[in-house]
């Protein structure tokens, strides 16, 4: 009997996937009221398209995922805290869904809202 590897196939993730992966993990984090456009294109083609993928940036390079988010933080929350939660978060649920390696998430906190005003 001899010992034969057989391939079934290749699975390929595509960077969207990943993005709306970070995306939700972003908006499940503990003081993050949103996530905003990069740039001013994005942010125009957002009023005529709803992506799920807005405010996130996915690099990879064949080894490891690198991820730059673009959040609104909750008025009144400790701003590092919450930037690392998200990082923590989005790091960990994109290595358990994907498999893959994150080696780096960068939060951009691109400004603060007033939930509630109460």
């Amino acid at each position: 009997m001899s010992d034969e590897i057989q391939s079934i196939g290749t699975v390929f993730i595509a960077h969207r996937a990943i993005a709306t992966i970070a995306h939700q993990s972003a908006m499940e984090s503990y003081g993050v009221v949103g996530l905003a456009a990069k740039n001013l294109a994005e942010g125009i083609s957002q009023v005529l398209v709803k992506d799920p993928t807005l405010g996130v940036d996915v690099q990879f390079d064949g080894q490891s995922v690198k991820i730059d988010l673009y959040i609104i933080v909750e008025y009144g929350t400790r701003v590092k805290m919450v930037a690392s939660s998200v990082a923590d978060n989005v790091r960990y649920k994109i290595e358990q869904t994907t498999g893959l390696k994150v080696s780096q998430v960068d939060v951009h906190v691109r400004g603060l809202r007033i939930s509630n005003a109460d």
